[in-house]
């Protein structure tokens, strides 16, 4: 009965704000808040360099606790603007929201100089941050797309590499042996695992000349097992693409499940039947 009562009008236009952008006020909204999280992350980095914390500790400080208020805000926010907030609280981009504002207040209210380390190392969570920028990343859900369907594929190729790189690096074992540094079959699998993917730490080389042929051919495959991967990602992305062109969506979320990516001129929520926001 109780989610029957109408929605405040108020409540509706911070929902329009805060989860839309369809509107000038909700553009600015996503806009001033994608700044912010780079700037929270640009402090982040910077804080981690030992010379520009002991220097600009107090600067450090204040910016944080600034950035952080907003957070906070913009957290109470988009749970008082929703009917559901369990909804949102639960969601990935909740959980997100609330990671990456706790460690801030975790650091302030535990004390104690044993513990100053511990919390700088947890303070660094903040970092997570950069994954709310993906909220306000159109094209990320269809590279996620791409991603899920391109899964299986991948999980067989990836199996397929692991397959090659236990048959050479055994090969590699028994032709170089101890003398070239491969003393035994997992290090000989590292080795190959490194060169076929053309990272090449050089820490192990082959001596002999049939060594050498056998990882020349390994590392010419690397070149061709590179692109595998990224030509079935590109395949599903464009297969992804088509689908949102045949079937256009908009940017309405439902003021009430919080569910999005309903079809374009849509007026009720595919979810629940809730009316979505004009």
């Amino acid at each position: 009965m109780k989610e029957n009562r109408p929605t405040p009008n108020w409540k509706l236009k911070l929902h329009e704000v805060i989860y839309e952008a369809d509107t000038p006020a909700g553009k600015f909204f996503d806009i001033a808040l994608l700044v912010v999280i780079l700037i929270s992350v640009a402090l982040v980095m910077l804080e981690s360099v030992p010379e520009y914390f002991q220097k600009y500790y107090w600067q450090f400080y204040v910016a944080e606790w600034i950035i952080t208020i907003i957070f906070t805000i913009e957290y109470i926010l988009r749970i008082i603007s929703i009917r559901r907030p369990k909804a949102y609280i639960f969601s990935f981009y909740g959980i997100v929201d609330l990671l990456s504002t706790l460690p801030s207040y975790i650091g302030f209210f535990i004390g104690g100089a044993n513990l100053l380390f511990a919390i700088r190392a947890l303070r660094l969570l903040r970092i997570f941050r950069i994954l709310k920028i993906s909220r306000y990343i159109g094209e990320s859900n269809k590279l996620k797309e791409a991603l899920r369907n391109s899964r299986p594929k991948i999980i067989v190729f990836l199996f397929a590499v692991l397959i090659v790189c236990i048959i050479a690096g055994t090969l590699m074992h028994l032709v170089e042996g101890e003398t070239g540094g491969f003393t035994n079959i997992p290090l000989s699998i590292y080795w190959c695992i490194v060169t076929l993917t053309t990272v090449g730490f050089g820490d192990i080389a082959p001596v002999t000349p049939l060594g050498r042929f056998i990882a020349s051919f390994i590392m010419i495959t690397g070149y061709g097992i590179i692109a595998v991967p990224t030509g079935i990602v590109t395949s599903e992305y464009g297969r992804a693409n088509s689908a949102v062109k045949n079937t256009i969506k908009n940017s309405q979320v439902c003021p009430v499940c919080n569910e999005q990516n309903h079809l374009d001129k849509a007026e009720f929520c595919h979810n629940c039947g809730n009316k979505l926001n004009a």
